[in-house]
């Protein structure tokens, strides 16, 4: 029986499936840091254009003004609650790819584990062989000796 078959085909491809979990993992974190800014960005905006429509506002402004600026806000609005949805969908996606990167760890250690006894097996298998052997050639040599007194 070869040791270096099977389990080690199947350690080496959850070893891959686990690296590529680690890896879409991180391009999902890039992904969230990167919508957190955005949305950092979005809503600075939106709180310098509410101190200029307040600003505006104590030295008075003309309806339309007014309007344009509300209507811009509410477009800001509108941006950040996308900005938001999104990064709702990304933290789904982190969770589900942390949960597969757990299972892809679990499974690989598994694997491991069984190689482990799998050669702990082969190992023990092996001295008993060689102590075999070797009380085999101690009880000849005894007898040898034996006879030839």
């Amino acid at each position: 029986m070869n040791p270096n078959t099977s389990l080690d085909v199947l350690i080496n491809l959850t070893q891959d499936k686990l690296d590529e979990a680690g890896r879409v993992l991180a391009e999902l974190s890039t992904q969230r840091r990167e919508a957190q800014g955005q949305l950092n960005t979005l809503d600075h905006y939106r709180s310098d254009y509410t101190q200029k429509l307040q600003d505006t506002t104590e030295s008075g402004v003309t309806a339309s003004n007014y309007h344009n600026f509300r209507h811009f806000i509410a477009t800001l609005d509108e941006a950040i609650s996308q900005q938001n949805r999104i990064i709702a969908q990304i933290d789904i996606k982190i969770e589900t790819g942390r949960q597969q990167w757990h299972d892809e760890k679990r499974r690989l250690n598994s694997y491991e584990t069984l190689k482990t006894r799998q050669l702990h097996q082969l190992r023990t298998h092996e001295q008993r062989r060689e102590q075999r052997a070797s009380d085999e050639a101690a009880a000849g040599l005894y007898r040898r000796l034996r006879q030839s007194h």
